[in-house]
């Protein structure tokens, strides 16, 4: 059976080692979440994003359709437009985000629209020997009344869906370390 602290994702400060931490000047939402990673699971942050966004619970497939029958209305970018890429596009994606940076601890995603900008941290913290914490941290960058106003909606839905995508990966059960 898992410790319970490798199911529990828990709210914690920006990581000042992270990449995304001064990506913007201004920052509209400022979030992460940590959970701690088995003795054994793969700390290699593409292959833990990949399969973090893979294993969402099914609730947040639904929410993001609704997501994007609303968005359309107003021209923005789709969850369906950026699975739609063509092949050449995709080696620099993860899930539907692009790639903006990649390392040994962490990769950054994200999408920009006209209404906001975006980055995603997924990132690897390796303690002493046996513990490791896999932390998600997100930016947003607002460019208008859109952004802002668009943010104010979804952003009790983001802190649910990064939460309990962590919960969902941790009880399936992270990749294992090759």
């Amino acid at each position: 059976m898992q410790a319970i602290d490798q199911l529990r994702a828990r709210q914690v400060a920006l990581p000042a080692q992270s990449a995304i931490t001064h990506v913007y000047g201004r920052v509209h939402l400022a979030d992460a979440f940590s959970i701690a990673l088995p003795v054994g699971a793969s700390h290699e942050p593409e292959r833990l994003a990949r399969f973090l966004f893979a294993q969402q619970p099914a609730w947040v497939g639904w929410l993001m359709g609704i997501r994007d029958a609303v968005v359309a209305c107003f021209g923005l970018k789709t969850g369906r437009q950026l699975a739609a890429l063509g092949p050449g596009a995709k080696a620099e994606r993860v899930g539907i985000f692009k790639v903006y940076a990649s390392g040994a601890a962490e990769i950054v995603v994200g999408e920009d629209d006209r209404h906001l900008d975006f980055r995603v941290s997924v990132l690897v913290e390796r303690a002493p020997v046996a513990d490791a914490r896999l932390t998600i941290s997100t930016v947003v960058h607002c460019h208008n009344l859109l952004g802002r106003s668009y943010l104010y909606v979804i952003a009790p839905f983001h802190r649910l869906v990064v939460r309990a995508s962590l919960r969902r990966a941790a009880r399936v059960g992270w990749p294992r370390a090759d």
